[in-house]
């Protein structure tokens, strides 16, 4: 079975370096690396890339921030410094994200992700583009390196239907985001039985000896994004925890971010997150992959020492898998 683990925002450079090195000694599937206004990807993935032998993918590159043709370029000399081990996860990110920090209009995502995808593998196939879309044209656009491999996997982070309905008509995989284990269980057997692709799953997962410790870490990192992620707590509240996201969000807006952690319930880190003990994280586990998840990416966030919380954490899952 697959599983992955995620390296990135809580972790200073040189941390995430060393949590890869010491990941590849449990051959994970992939260390997949976030992108958020932090440490940027295409570099991040090229030096994971010298102390793994598993596959690098990037969770996620968002679709705003770069130019199909740009992205074509980082893929192909990652790819290539990586010995052909590159997924390439891409996404539409956030309005926050996309026009408070990059400064562009968060617009048109979907046909935006349809035509990164076109132009992205027309780029990769090595052939002259000519290209004419909706919202790009390129003429003449070709790359100056040969890429190792035309056929690198694409993977696409969706949340609402029409991402979901896209994912599936042209990725290789789909990468899922704080989806409740039933609604993402409905979801997967429905779009599986029209066509097969790699299911994986970033859960927010905290573990340690002591089960309270490891739940209050998963808590303050999903308040987090449901306090800042407005299309994240839009999906929530549809499916489920429509009272749990408004209390949290309005704690958000009374206090910041100090103490709204606590009104996030057992079965929200239940439906959600990995945390807790390691027989209780492995017992998740097995729920998720009952779920349909055929890829689960072990998103890190540390307990205490970052090495010491990240040796827990492998051995954990090297034993449940």
């Amino acid at each position: 079975m697959k599983l992955s683990y995620s390296l990135g925002s809580l972790l200073s450079v040189e941390d995430l370096l060393s949590c890869a090195k010491k990941a590849s000694r449990f051959r994970p599937e992939a260390i997949w690396i976030p992108e958020t206004w932090g440490m940027e990807n295409f570099a991040m993935l090229g030096a994971v890339s010298q102390r793994t032998e598993s596959k690098i993918g990037s969770s996620i590159i968002n679709i705003y921030s770069r130019s199909p043709a740009l992205i074509a370029m980082g893929a192909a000399t990652v790819d290539t410094i990586s010995n052909k081990r590159l997924i390439l996860g891409l996404g539409t990110s956030s309005v926050p994200i996309v026009e408070g920090l990059h400064g562009y209009k968060f617009e048109r995502p979907l046909t935006r992700m349809r035509e990164y995808v076109e132009i992205i593998r027309l780029a990769l196939s090595g052939k002259k583009i000519n290209y004419s879309g909706k919202i790009f044209s390129l003429d003449g656009f070709t790359l100056l390196v040969k890429p190792p491999r035309q056929d690198i996997p694409i993977y696409i982070a969706a949340i609402n239907k029409k991402m979901v309905d896209l994912t599936w008509e042209t990725a290789d995989g789909v990468i899922f985001y704080l989806r409740p284990l039933s609604e993402m269980a409905k979801t997967i057997s429905m779009m599986q039985s029209k066509r097969r692709i790699d299911v994986a799953c970033q859960f927010i997962t905290s573990v340690a000896e002591d089960a309270q410790t490891a739940m209050e870490r998963a808590k303050k990192t999903l308040a987090f994004y449901i306090s800042v992620g407005e299309i994240y707590r839009k999906f929530l509240a549809e499916n489920g925890f429509r009272g749990e996201t408004e209390a949290i969000y309005e704690e958000y807006q009374r206090s910041g971010l100090k103490s709204n952690h606590s009104l996030v319930t057992e079965k929200m880190l239940e439906s959600l997150t990995i945390c807790g003990s390691p027989d209780d994280c492995k017992r998740q586990l097995r729920h998720i992959y009952e779920a349909g998840v055929t890829h689960p990416i072990i998103q890190f966030n540390p307990v205490g020492d970052v090495g010491e919380s990240f040796d827990l954490l492998t051995k954990t899952f090297s034993d449940a898998n």
